[in-house]
Parts: structure tokens; C-alpha cells; sequence
């Protein structure tokens, strides 16, 4: 696919698309109820995106565990089949949206810890865990996804090496499908709990299914530094990088307001291509439309070498 069209465009925020389209998600599952009771919306979303013209898309897993279903009165084999689910949802979107050897691709989203406790701590990665928690809570749900046939998984949102280094030791505790393990961060140079990410990197890059390391959701102002220092810690790593639309929140009017003289979404993203990511999308607050134009404005530099 890189070789194909000199990047891979990956799909934006579905939480976004499922609110435009009047989905509550204002529960602990997120995203990952709608699996259970409309997940039509679901495809609806992967369809848009595919046709907007992203390369990968991702399933709506990101949220999904077996406790969060638990709490929810969801039992384990419930579980199991919604998860499922989001991924046969991704993969069929795809099917049908392109060839059998050369189509568009889906990842299984595999979000954080923090995703699962609802109170914001993916983006502190402060948990009042150890590591024999999360191995526990990680190990089963990337087992299970890893073995769903979707074509690549998404680790994605990671905002510790504390984490990053459980789920590096879980890939290698098994064959699956490659990854990306994307991270959020707090500036151009550090995880969310103030780690490196160059010393992060670095001592994960010889992963066996590791594929690529990237950002997302994170502010677009931090990802053009974030990436050179992902491509010095691993030279031969793809860079993956998926921000969110870096929108301040309003309080005074309740709305999220694009923020004063801030570059559109696609003009960074060629910034992100030239410093040296191959996968690119978006996150939080992103849609179909920027997906879209981020590709328009990607294709015209691949076309022309720049």
C-alpha cells in the first residue's frame, strides 16, 4: 500500500460521526455500546470514511473490555461476540470497498487502561495499577483480537512506557497480525506521563509485530517534533500519526471553536508527510470532510515527489 501510493490514509474519529448523527455515547462504553444495539451506525461511519477515501480504517474496539461490558451487565461470551463484531463490521466495509489483494485495510483498536475507567486517565497514564494488572487486563482482549482476522491491530492512545512495555511483552507472547503502537502525548517530545518517547521507542523497536510507531490524539502542534524523534529511536519503523483536531473548548458557548490562526488540518498533515510519517489520519473531532482533504492535499505531493 506505501509503495502503491507513497502513504497510507487512516480513517478519523467514529465517536464524532456517531454524535453528529444523534448517538448518545455519554455512557462508560462509549462507542462500544452502539456494537450492541445499532451497530448499522457503525458500518454506516467505515463506509463514509472508505469512501472519503481512507486506506485503513478502525474497528470500534478502542473502548471495548471485559470489564467495561461487565459493568454494563454484559457478560464474557457476550463480550467476545461484540468485539467480534466491530471487527467483522471493519472487514466487511473493506471488502466492499475494494479488491481482495489490494484494498483498504482493518485494524483492531486496542485502547489503553485509562479507556476502560471512564475518568480520563488515558490521557495521564496515572492508574494506581502495576504491571500484573495490566498484563491481566490487556492479555485476553489482544489475544482475542489478534486472532479475529482483522488485518493489522491499533494500539493506540498509550500515555505510559509503564504500558507500552506490557503490550510490547504481550505481542511477542504470541503470533498475530502486526501492529502499530501509537502514543499520546503531552508536548513534542514526551508521553503523557512524561516519559521520552525517543527512550520508549527505542527500546521497544525490535518488537518482533511492532510495524510502526506513531501519535494520536494529541495536539497537531506537538506531532511534526514527535515524529523526528520517533524516526531517530527507530529509523526503520513507519511512522503512524492521527492527532485530533487540536479545537479548544468554549465553555461560555458549549462548543468546540477552531483555534485562532491554527493551519487546516490538511496543510499540517503534509508538514507530517514531509517530516517523515507514512500513515496518516485523524482523531477526536475529525471527520470524513478532513479525511478527505488531508488525502486530496497528500496525493498532489506524492504525485509530484515534494
Amino acid at each position: 500500500m506505501l509503495a502503491r501510493r507513497g502513504y497510507a490514509l487512516v480513517d478519523g474519529a467514529l465517536a464524532t460521526e456517531l454524535e453528529r448523527r444523534g448517538r448518545d455515547l455519554g455512557t462508560a462504553l462509549w462507542s462500544a455500546a452502539v456494537l450492541a444495539d445499532d451497530p448499522d451506525a457503525i458500518r454506516a461511519v467505515h463506509d463514509d470514511y472508505l469512501e472519503a477515501g481512507a486506506d485503513i480504517v478502525i474497528g470500534a474496539t478502542y473502548q471495548a473490555s471485559f470489564e467495561g461490558f461487565a459493568a454494563a451487565g454484559i457478560d464474557h461470551d457476550r463480550a467476545c461476540a461484540l468485539m467480534q463484531r466491530a471487527v467483522d463490521l471493519a472487514l466487511a466495509a473493506c471488502r466492499d470497498h475494494g479488491g481482495a489483494d489490494d484494498g483498504p485495510l482493518a485494524a483492531a483498536g486496542i485502547g489503553p487502561y485509562g479507556a476502560m475507567l471512564a475518568n480520563g486517565a488515558e490521557y495521564t497514564g496515572d492508574y494506581g495499577v502495576g504491571e500484573a494488572e495490566l498484563m491481566r487486563f490487556h492479555r485476553e482482549r489482544l489475544a482475542l483480537l489478534s486472532a479475529s482476522g482483522a488485518d493489522l491491530l491499533a494500539i493506540e492512545t498509550i500515555p505510559s512506557a509503564a504500558e507500552a512495555a506490557v503490550l510490547a511483552a504481550l505481542l511477542d507472547e504470541a503470533d498475530g497480525p502486526g501492529a502499530w503502537l501509537s502514543f499520546s502525548c503531552r508536548d513534542g517530545a514526551r508521553l503523557n506521563d512524561g516519559s521520552a518517547i525517543g527512550s520508549v521507542v527505542r527500546a521497544l523497536a525490535a518488537v518482533r509485530r511492532i510495524a510502526a510507531f506513531g501519535v494520536n490524539c494529541t495536539h497537531p502542534r506537538f506531532v511534526e517534533s514527535l515524529i523526528g524523534e520517533i524516526r531517530a529511536a527507530a529509523p526503520e519503523a513507519d511512522v503512524v500519526v492521527y492527532p485530533n483536531l487540536g479545537e479548544p473548548w468554549n465553555p461560555r458557548t458549549r462548543r468546540f471553536e477552531p483555534a485562532p490562526g491554527s493551519e487546516p488540518f490538511e496543510a499540517l498533515a503534509v508538514r507530517w508527510y514531509q517530516a517523515g510519517a507514512r500513515l496518516i489520519g485523524g482523531c477526536c473531532r475529525t471527520t470524513p470532510a478532513h479525511i478527505a482533504a488531508v488525502g486530496r492535499r497528500l496525493d498532489r505531493v506524492t504525485r509530484r515527489g515534494g
